[in-house]
């Protein structure tokens, strides 16, 4: 397990403190049997705790874990959950855009072709993929991925993991905003399968890029939102500080957003967080892969085409309560008076 890996956040504090406990424990009963029984107890206790804490994490906390900095990213999972990826450079308009990474690959004995948003591990990589905010040219990278998948009929899977597009001067000119769109009209019409996965943090319309998908599934400590937390809290309060609060109101985690069926499936993540224990947690991605890319299997491109289209209509619904209803039929105090 890396450094990145063993950091400890803001509220496992409590968990922090009872493993301390737990060893100090440990190392007086060295040797004394008599102690065994408490030390047992005492390592229950921390287990269902932790589960409980991670079975019912509150939204800024998914949040936390999101972004943690041992969290695998999109070149870990294409490492250890396919079985080979040879990856393709350029947008052949521009250049290269390290926060994307795309190319073809192998999982299970079944080609596929595999878009990523990566946002780098030490300074130095971070700085080549632009912490994960693409470019124009990452979205046309993709594009031109995409269109690989159609020509040859080849599934496309994408790993989402951004905290939206990069908003550079630079990068408005070479027209971000028009990239995105064209992606968006390209998924929405691709006539071949495409599953896409939110591993980590899923920010705006530059997660939606490439999130376009028959099938949409979230790690389960992932986040999906419209907006940053952070981004929110600044609008609405005017204050970053409320940041918990946005992410309470956003309804941004995986149990909130497969309850509206904005996606189709949790995938499971190890206890503690898929940084605790990165080799389940690429087995766990690949095994959701694999059991979607089955399940759309055989199907034409016209069907997947018109499903896509029809599961993302399906995303408009709004409620009205009584009250509100109430509101609007009735006339403002002073609408006689101006009649």
């Amino acid at each position: 397990m890396s450094a990145n890996a063993r950091e400890i956040l803001p509220f496992e504090a409590p968990l922090r403190e009872l493993k301390s406990r737990i060893d100090d424990l440990a190392r007086q009963a060295a040797g004394d049997h008599a102690l065994d029984g408490h030390l047992d107890s005492m390592r229950r206790q921390y287990d269902e705790y932790k589960l409980h804490m991670y079975n019912n994490l509150q939204p800024w906390n998914t949040v936390l874990v999101a972004r943690h900095p041992g969290r695998p990213q999109a070149r870990d999972y294409l490492r250890d959950a396919f079985d080979r990826f040879e990856e393709l450079r350029g947008d052949r308009l521009f250049g290269d855009d390290g926060a994307v990474v795309a190319g073809l690959a192998e999982i299970d004995g079944r080609r596929v072709a595999v878009i990523g948003q990566h946002r780098g591990r030490d300074v130095s990589e971070r700085h080549r993929s632009n912490a994960g905010c693409p470019h124009p040219e990452g979205y046309r990278k993709a594009a031109r991925v995409m269109r690989l998948a159609a020509k040859f009929g080849l599934p496309l899977v994408c790993l989402v993991d951004t905290k939206g597009a990069y908003p550079g001067i630079g990068s408005e000119e070479r027209g971000v905003a028009i990239a995105i769109a064209e992606n968006l009209r390209d998924l929405s019409c691709l006539p071949t399968a495409i599953v896409c996965v939110v591993i980590g943090e899923g920010g705006s319309g530059g997660a939606l890029g490439i999130g376009v998908g028959d099938r949409v599934l979230m790690l389960q400590h992932a986040y999906y939102s419209v907006i940053s937390p952070e981004g929110c809290a600044s609008i609405l309060w005017r204050d970053g500080n409320k940041k918990a609060d946005a992410a309470e109101v956003l309804k941004l985690t995986s149990r909130d957003l497969l309850s509206f069926g904005v996606i189709d499936q949790v995938v499971p993540e190890p206890l503690g967080g898929a940084h605790v224990d990165p080799d389940e947690a690429a087995r766990l991605l690949r095994e959701a892969l694999l059991e979607n890319l089955a399940k759309l299997a055989g199907r034409s491109g016209e069907e997947l085409a018109r499903g896509r289209f029809e599961k993302f209509r399906r995303m408009g619904r709004w409620e009205e309560s009584a009250a509100m209803a109430a509101m609007a039929q009735t006339p403002p105090p002073d609408a006689g008076a101006e009649a």
